[in-house]
């Protein structure tokens, strides 16, 4: 089952009182810069959830360098923009879906599973000429009960204990140059996790930023078996989702997030580290 919508299909759903559309526009660095963004203009109808503020719990010394929310937090937020139990949540971002891909993975996550995201940008939704307005719409609260669907996420314990494993394969998301520790603008240690498959997120995505096609993303993995297991990580859980939704867009079934990435690996001073090319 896909886990994307086109933008087309969001147009002509965009009146569905059963549809809660959620902008996650966000620049890392500049943390004010998406909600400004949300407030100049936005999808008729949509609400902006913030990365910092409500996709993640505050830094602590583990977790990386956005733990994940508590689930009770997330549930008061979630619920308060009118996400219940029986709405279609439709995520989108400028930032190559990873911002999106955090709500939609988080909502998989505590249960809620009529989550897609928007395959496009936002700033190809105004390319298109499709409507946009500064209105921002009134919420009609819901409740939202979250229940963990643990097959969804990765501990830092069980990617340690598979990194010999042979039915597990470890993808690494960030740029090249950070996978093979050549440079780290973020984290305070550079490298990659021993044994791990490097997989820049955005090879998974047209120049428009849209997806490529399910039969494309399945020859870009196709160095991965589908019989395997796939643990995917990048710096702190946010730009990894790209790449959990392109592998289930290919096929892959057993598909897990480890949510705290490198910057939660790194927090454990007797952790493997690796550099170069595997």
């Amino acid at each position: 089952m896909t886990q994307l919508v086109s933008l087309e299909w969001l147009y002509n759903h965009l009146n569905d009182p059963q549809l809660i559309i959620v902008d996650c526009r966000f620049q890392l660095g500049q943390p004010t810069a998406g909600k400004e963004a949300y407030l100049r203009d936005h999808i008729p109808g949509a609400f902006y959830l913030d990365l910092d503020q409500d996709l993640s719990a505050p830094p602590s010394v583990h977790g990386g360098r956005h733990p994940l929310p508590d689930p009770h937090m997330f549930a008061a937020k979630a619920g308060a923009i009118g996400i219940g139990d029986n709405v279609t949540v439709i995520a989108y971002d400028d930032q190559g879906g990873a911002m999106a891909g955090r709500l939609w993975w988080l909502l998989h996550y505590f249960g809620h599973h009529r989550a897609k995201v928007l395959n496009g940008s936002y700033t190809l939704w105004k390319k298109q000429g499709l409507p946009i307005t500064a209105e921002r719409p009134t919420a009609q609260p819901r409740t939202f009960h979250p229940q963990i669907n643990h097959r969804w996420l990765a501990s830092m314990e069980e990617v340690k204990a598979k990194l010999n494993d042979s039915h597990t394969v470890i993808i690494d998301s960030r740029e090249g140059a950070r996978y093979r520790g050549e440079q780290e603008p973020i984290d305070p240690v550079a490298g990659h996790i021993p044994g791990a498959k490097h997989y820049f997120f955005k090879e998974t995505q047209l120049a428009d930023g849209r997806f490529k096609s399910g039969e494309a993303l399945a020859e870009h993995f196709a160095g991965i078996s589908k019989e395997q297991e796939v643990i995917v990580y990048c710096g702190s859980g946010v730009t990894a989702t790209p790449n959990v939704i392109a592998l289930m867009e290919a096929g892959y079934q057993q598909v897990k997030l480890y949510a705290g990435s490198w910057s939660d690996w790194i927090s454990y001073q007797d952790n493997p580290v690796a550099t170069g090319d595997e």
